[in-house]
């Protein structure tokens, strides 16, 4: 189950039918998303309503941003939403297993063998947060050079597992979506957490790439997506601070 795929954008894109898009109480609890005042739904029919207002207002922003065209592969929180209703409830301990399998093998736990100013770098960048992964969460990894996998401890998996299923529907697909996006769930886990924010998650889930964009210089086409994926970041950043709200 991938949260960032699967996506497909249909051959001949709708076209706006609505004019105002507003936030209100949803019958039921939580909050809706109104176009011309009918109650947006998800691609299965059911009514789209989240817990604080803020989230339903990040979602009816990107509604009300679309022109001519509802361009659904750009609308990111949209997609969390609808996951999170659709997919999460029936399917939270499948969920909380692909993070707990990420973090099996999570990005920042793999360290370079040379060059020494990539090392160093990496010790910058990725130490300070697994130290705080271990004071904060009990999270104790295993540092591994080079790209020979290691076993990560079975308590820290576990406790990867716990942390995810410690969390609500819509926290649950946020951070499942993170962690595939960073590669790491330490990553997705600091950003729900507040440690960092978004782009600053997204970097340093590609000090490698960085590194070697310094040395060799920057491919328009990956920088261009990386700064495409940076604004994904941002925006789960703010999707957690708006359940958190």
């Amino acid at each position: 189950m991938s949260f960032r795929k699967g996506f497909h954008e249909p051959a001949e894109k709708p076209r706006r039918f609505y004019k105002a898009v507003t936030v209100g109480e949803a019958d039921g609890g939580g909050f809706s998303i109104l176009l011309d005042g009918r109650t947006l739904r998800t691609p299965k029919a059911q009514r789209l309503a989240l817990p604080t207002r803020a989230a339903a207002e990040q979602v009816a922003e990107e509604w009300d941003a679309q022109e001519k065209t509802i361009e659904m592969a750009g609308m990111h929180a949209t997609r969390l939403a609808n996951t999170a209703i659709e997919t999460i409830a029936a399917a939270r301990e499948g969920v909380a297993d692909q993070i707990a399998q990420y973090a099996g093998s999570d990005l920042i736990c793999y360290f370079a063998d040379d060059p020494a100013a990539l090392v160093a770098r990496q010790e910058a960048s990725w130490g300070p947060l697994l130290a705080r992964a271990a004071a904060d969460e009990g999270l104790r990894f295993e540092r591994c050079v080079g790209i020979v996998h290691r076993e990560q401890p079975a308590e820290t998996l576990a406790r990867v597992r716990e942390i995810a299923l410690e969390l609500d529907d819509f926290n649950l697909a946020g951070l499942a979506f993170g962690t595939s996006l960073f590669g790491s769930a330490v990553l997705g886990i600091g950003l729900h957490r507040g440690w960092l924010n978004g782009a600053d998650a997204y970097d340093l889930s590609r000090v490698d790439e960085a590194f070697q964009e310094e040395k060799w210089g920057v491919d328009a086409e990956a920088a261009e997506r990386a700064e495409r994926l940076r604004g994904e970041a941002r925006m789960l950043e703010r999707w957690f601070r708006a359940l958190q709200a």
